[in-house]
This record gives C-alpha cells, sequence and structure tokens, in this order.
C-alpha cells in the first residue's frame, strides 16, 4: 500500500484529502502544526520551516517500521493573506515548500503534489484579467505576499524538476475551499464581494480528487493545473457575470450557463479530473 504524507492534513482541504486517499486504500499520515479534529490517521506535529525535521518527516514514520515514504502532499501553509504580518506570510509559505521540496529530493521521493493558488491567476483583480475562461498560459500575477509566495513556490517546482527530469510536481492552483456546510450561504452572496476570484469555487472533496489523481498521473516535471468546481457561486449565468464585472475582457472560448470562469480544461485533459459536486445540487 502506498505511504503519503499529507501536510496540512488538519485544515478543510487536507481532512478531504486524507478521507479520500483513505478511502482509495492509501497509508496516510497526516503531519501539521495543529492536532485534527478527528484522528483518521497517525498525525505527527512538525514545523516545516525546520529542514531537519521535514526530512526526518519524510524519511518513514517509526509506526511503519521506517518504511519508505512514496508520495507526498503538501497542503501545509498560511491560507490566506491577512492572518499573519505579510512578512511572515512570505517566509513561512516558501521556507516551508523549499524544506518539504528538498527534503522529497534528497531521499528520493519523486511523486509531489502541491497546494499552488488561484491567487496567480491575478486575483483579485486590479487589472482584468486578459480573457476568459483563465488558465495557465499566461505567466503568473502575484498581488499580494501571499501570492507572491505562491509564484516562487511554483519556480522552485520548476527548477526542482530541471535537476531531476525523473521528479513529478504537480502544483494545483485550488480556488477557494467549500465545505457542505458553507453552501446554505451561496444564494445570499453579493456578486461584487465574489468578484475577487471570478465567482470560483473549489469542493473540498472535489479538490481531494483533484489531488489523488495528480498522485497517479503518469507525468513528469513541474505541470501546473487550475484546479475548481465545474461551475460558478452564483445563480446569474457567467456570460451575464462577465459582462457586467469584467466588459470588455474577450473569451477565449465559448462557455454557456453557470460554467466556471477558472479553466479547468487541462486538469480534465491531463488528469481526468471531472467534479462531482456543485452546491446547486445541495441546494435541491
Amino acid at each position: 500500500m502506498t505511504l503519503v504524507i499529507v501536510t496540512g492534513g488538519s485544515g478543510k482541504l487536507g481532512r478531504a484529502c486524507i478521507k479520500d486517499l483513505l478511502d482509495h486504500g492509501y497509508n496516510v499520515v497526516n503531519a501539521d502544526v495543529a492536532p485534527p479534529a478527528v484522528d483518521l490517521c497517525p498525525f505527527v506535529q512538525v514545523n516545516l520551516t525546520d529542514l531537519d525535521r521535514t526530512i526526518e518527516l519524510l524519511s518513514g514514520m517509526e509506526w511503519y517500521h521506517n518504511r519508505g515514504v512514496d508520495a507526498v502532499v503538501h497542503l501545509a501553509a498560511v491560507p490566506m493573506p491577512g492572518v499573519v504580518a505579510i512578512s511572515e506570510v512570505f517566509g513561512i509559505n516558501t521556507a516551508s515548500t523549499y524544506n518539504v521540496f528538498e527534503a522529497a529530493r534528497r531521499l528520493g521521493i519523486r511523486n509531489v503534489v502541491w497546494a499552488s493558488s488561484e491567487t496567480l491567476l491575478g486575483l483579485p483583480y486590479k487589472d482584468p484579467p486578459p480573457y476568459l475562461p483563465v488558465d495557465e498560459d499566461y505567466p503568473a500575477r502575484p498581488e499580494t505576499a501571499y501570492s507572491l509566495s505562491k509564484a516562487v513556490g511554483e519556480e522552485i517546482a520548476r527548477q526542482f524538476c530541471r535537476w531531476d527530469p525523473l521528479l513529478k510536481i504537480a502544483c494545483l492552483r485550488f480556488s477557494n475551499v467549500m465545505d457542505p456546510a458553507e453552501y446554505g450561504q451561496f444564494p445570499s452572496f453579493d456578486p461584487e464581494d465574489r468578484k475577487f476570484n471570478l465567482f470560483g469555487y473549489i469542493d473540498a472533496r472535489d479538490g481531494a480528487q483533484a489531488v489523488r489523481l495528480s498522485l497517479e498521473a503518469d507525468i513528469k516535471g513541474a505541470e501546473v493545473f487550475v484546479i475548481a468546481n465545474a461551475d460558478t457561486v452564483s445563480p446569474t449565468s457567467s456570460v451575464e457575470l462577465a459582462q457586467k464585472y469584467f466588459p470588455g475582457v474577450p473569451f477565449k472560448r465559448k462557455i454557456s450557463g453557470h460554467e466556471t470562469l477558472l479553466s479547468i480544461d487541462k486538469a480534465r485533459r491531463v488528469l481526468g479530473y471531472s467534479p462531482k459536486h456543485s452546491w446547486r445540487s445541495a441546494q435541491k
């Protein structure tokens, strides 16, 4: 059975990832600074800004008799701007990402999935996006210390994979992670408050699906994927939203209905990703 370390496994997306991996037959260890609310798997409390501790973590757990770790899912991070001082956001996120990639490289772990961010698409769009739906094809546009830390992480991933052509690092640009319990508030969302990320979201369970598919994908190198749900958070059609809040921005391809403005075409094509959980279904 494949042994996967999930860093940040105590968080919203982390919990969903651990459950999904366990449901699909993986052995999982949760590594986080915060203990989990519910014990789903073995837990290690660790600060990933310490390289020695990170190497120790990825070298194998004692309760598995020091067996090798097969893969790493790195979700641990300061999750958004404004939580702590901006220098800490950048420092913690950048150092922990470097340490996980470096520890994996030293230990010969060549299957890494990492939580990048939709913010690299230009959020919160002080300047409008170049086209819709937005995708991975244009250069990153970090606007905060948080998104800058993610841009640096993607560059670290590219260089590590250049050093080792057999290494795989899937950089998943997750949209705003949501639990089903939060869907009741969706109909009351003010579109003005949600235009910051093109009205996007990702159900934690579909985020977990994307992580597992990335682990299983037969790819090499650093690959970036936008991960969002197939629809928006709004009852208004996507074309109407775009015309009102981003007038003049061209469409790269035709979209219909409530289709996401965060393109998941590459994730569908390369990973076989297919979102299963819409907030609209939960309202019925």
